[in-house]
């Protein structure tokens, strides 16, 4: 056995041997990189998902034609709150949806064809169905109080919104943000700012 002879690969062969590990290292490494990526990925859309933005499914008739029973819209978390954006707010453990009308220390009046004024101002609705006055248990002209904004539903006929006490304005620290974005159905994806 000591005499037998060790073999030396050729020069070829220890070429192949090279490339076959340097190509499992680059696999190897790509791999990883690949992985520290979506890892990286996947906190990023966590920390947006839960920091800066909510998903939501509409439930209920109270937002259509604007937003229809099983649309996913995505709000995005802000307290900067204008007239007309659509605002997610607390209520009871969930988030309701409705349109910003008017915020604190403005007058508040909607007549009996359901014309919603602001201020002695009648305001344009093109995102309305149908004008109804709808379920109020308010006295007109109500004063928005501080720190509050009034908010009505699109579909004002069957809508629970600040027209009725048990839910009344909504208060600034209620306000979880407004819809910025439909995200299904397919046919209906877009922006809603």
């Amino acid at each position: 056995m000591a005499d037998e002879k060790m073999e030396i690969p050729s020069i070829e062969l220890l070429r192949k041997e090279l490339e076959r590990e340097e190509s499992r290292y680059h696999f190897r490494r790509t791999i990883l990189t690949i992985t520290g990526i979506l890892v990286v990925a996947a906190a990023i859309t966590a920390l947006l998902a839960t920091r800066l933005f909510v998903l939501l499914e509409i439930n209920g008739a109270s937002m259509a034609p604007t937003l229809n029973e099983g649309e996913i819209v995505i709000l995005r978390q802000t307290k900067d709150i204008e007239t007309g954006d659509l605002v997610g707010f607390y209520y009871g453990g969930k988030i309701l949806l409705k349109r910003a009308i008017g915020s604190a220390g403005d007058y508040i009046d909607i007549d009996e064809e359901g014309n919603v004024y602001v201020n002695n101002e009648m305001i344009s609705e093109p995102y309305l169905e149908e004008k109804k006055l709808g379920r109020c248990e308010l006295d007109f002209p109500y004063q928005v109080p501080e720190g509050m904004i009034f908010v009505l539903g699109d579909n004002r006929a069957v809508s629970i919104d600040s027209r009725i006490k048990a839910i009344g304005c909504v208060e600034d620290g209620q306000i979880v943000g407004k819809v910025a974005f439909r995200a299904w159905p397919f046919a209906r994806i877009g922006s809603l700012d």
